[in-house]
């Protein structure tokens, strides 16, 4: 529904564009971002109230920042030349410029909408011209960049100015004046990072041969803007996963019990040395860090403990006793990253009925036996306990497994991915179906047509094969929430599922 003309919300709406009205004209305001998107597209819908909001915020404001949307299945001109092939998509054009429009790379809320926008439109870095302000400056923010240059027009100064366009979530400024390098201790062509925690000061000297290399500046600011350790929190989680650090080590404490938070000085203490290879995060049980406990196969009376995890191979790895000792964690993280650590797969107890029923129930710590016996067949479900299409599908595979359980190398089975783990064998979404032949090859085929009890059984009686053309399943994997980016996305359902 939309709202009544002239209501607030109504005001604010961003302008519709349609080429065949003249859109493009909105196109040559001094800054317009313009959202593609499409009626059914569901990101799109809860995008929408978010892009109107920042539009509302916005209009108030002098600098000629508008905002606009596109229906891209209806306006498919437009479409077509700026090159929009999924949805939703936002685009800046600024100075009038059609032909090379800005990718939005900021945060999908008004906030982060509104803030990308203005720092693409205005000054990327303010101008500090004496002492008192620069020190106002400073104090201003937990993290603030300042540049010092002796020629703010030169390529090393532009360098920074677009870093700065770029990094919409940090506070920069910049000085070409002297009292300012001898007040802050710098020679020309400095770049200092200020933070109110850990060091509180770190420096990027140019080099004077090399200049200033803006990915290396950008990668800078992202390390040292983190703390040294990262309490996983919701507003902290963006910052953890966005650092591109692939390695994590989390120390699981209750915060409400002394004796857990004085190990805290020592996971602290051994974090300095691992900056930029391992991102040291701190897990409170008793508080938002609750719902990682799954994920890793623990329980909250099990802290305080450290689980170590390579979020790009998905791998954990675990100390054989937990030690808190500052050198215990340092040496721990260092082993792990030399390959010395063997990874800790999760498993669940074997139930003691577990092959009592048609569908057998499989664990981590009894998978390799029953999937890889050489004179079985065995045909495995992967499934997730919050995940929708499994359970619209459980009763057909509970058919299946009924059709089957007399047979004589033919096992149906199941296993909860969520809580068991199995050496090479990385599950995407829900449900994933594998066939194990039987004999000495340890194969293993992926299946991917109908999920029905006469597809299933004509695969199973050719021996692991169809002989019909490839047939999607009826609905798509129930994908992890969120990607794959880390140790959250899977540890609870995604919305609708």
């Amino acid at each position: 529904a939309r709202d009544p003309p002239g209501s607030p919300a109504e005001q604010h709406r961003p302008a519709p564009l349609a080429s065949r009205t003249g859109g493009g004209g909105v196109l040559t305001r001094s800054a317009c971002p313009f959202l593609a998107d499409a009626p059914w597209c569901g990101h799109c819908q809860a995008l929408a109230p978010e892009f109107t909001r920042a539009a509302g915020i916005l209009k108030n404001e002098s600098a000629g920042l508008r905002l606009a949307k596109v229906d891209a299945t209806e306006e498919t001109d437009l479409s077509t030349e700026f090159g929009v092939t999924g949805y939703p998509v936002l685009k800046l054009f600024r100075d009038g410029n059609r032909t090379h429009p800005i990718d939005f790379t900021g945060a999908r809320d008004a906030e982060g909408i509104v803030r990308w926008m203005r720092r693409k439109a205005g000054p990327s870095a303010e101008l500090l011209q004496d002492e008192a302000r620069a020190q106002e400056f400073i104090a201003s923010q937990d993290v603030v960049v300042v540049g010092f240059f002796k020629d703010l027009q030169s390529k090393a100064a532009q360098g920074f100015y677009d870093v700065a366009s770029d990094a919409v979530d940090v506070t920069f400024g910049v000085s070409n004046k002297t009292e300012l390098f001898q007040k802050y201790s710098v020679t020309p062509d400095t770049v200092c990072l200020f933070k109110k925690f850990d060091e509180k000061r770190v420096d990027f000297p140019l080099d004077a041969e090399l200049g200033l290399n803006k990915e290396e500046l950008s990668r800078f600011i992202v390390l040292h803007s983190l703390e040294l350790v990262m309490e996983f929190t919701s507003q902290n989680s963006p910052k953890i996963f966005g650092a591109k650090i692939h390695n994590h080590l989390l120390l699981f404490i209750n915060k409400t019990l002394e004796t857990h938070l004085e190990i805290l000085g020592s996971f602290q203490a051994a974090a300095p040395p691992f900056r930029g290879q391992v991102l040291f995060v701190l897990i409170d049980v008793n508080g938002e860090g609750a719902q990682v406990l799954q994920y890793f196969g623990l329980k909250s009376h099990e802290a305080p403990t450290m689980r170590f995890i390579n979020v790009e191979t998905n791998k954990k790895y675990r100390m054989a006793t937990d030690e808190f000792a500052t050198q215990a964690v340092g040496s721990f993280a260092q082993a792990v990253l030399d390959g010395k650590v063997q990874p800790h797969l999760m498993s669940e107890e074997v139930p003691e009925d577990w092959d009592k029923h048609p569908v057998k129930v499989l664990v981590g710590k009894n998978f390799e036996q029953v999937a890889y016996d050489e004179t079985k067949n065995v045909f495995v479900k992967f499934y997730a306990p919050w995940c929708t299409h499994c359970k619209e599908m459980a009763p057909v595979w509970e058919e299946l497994g009924e059709k089957y359980k007399d047979h004589e190398n033919i096992i149906i089975a199941k296993l909860d991915a969520t809580v068991n783990e199995i050496t090479n064998l990385t599950i995407r979404g829900y449900p994933t179906l594998h066939y194990f032949p039987a004999g000495p090859d340890r194969k293993m085929i992926e299946y991917k047509s109908a999920r029905d009890l006469e597809t299933f059984s004509k695969f199973l009686e050719n021996g692991g094969t169809l002989c019909v053309p490839h047939v999607p399943p009826p609905w798509p994997l129930a994908p992890f929430p969120h990607g794959a980016e880390g140790w959250v996305p899977r540890i609870s359902p995604p919305p609708g599922r």
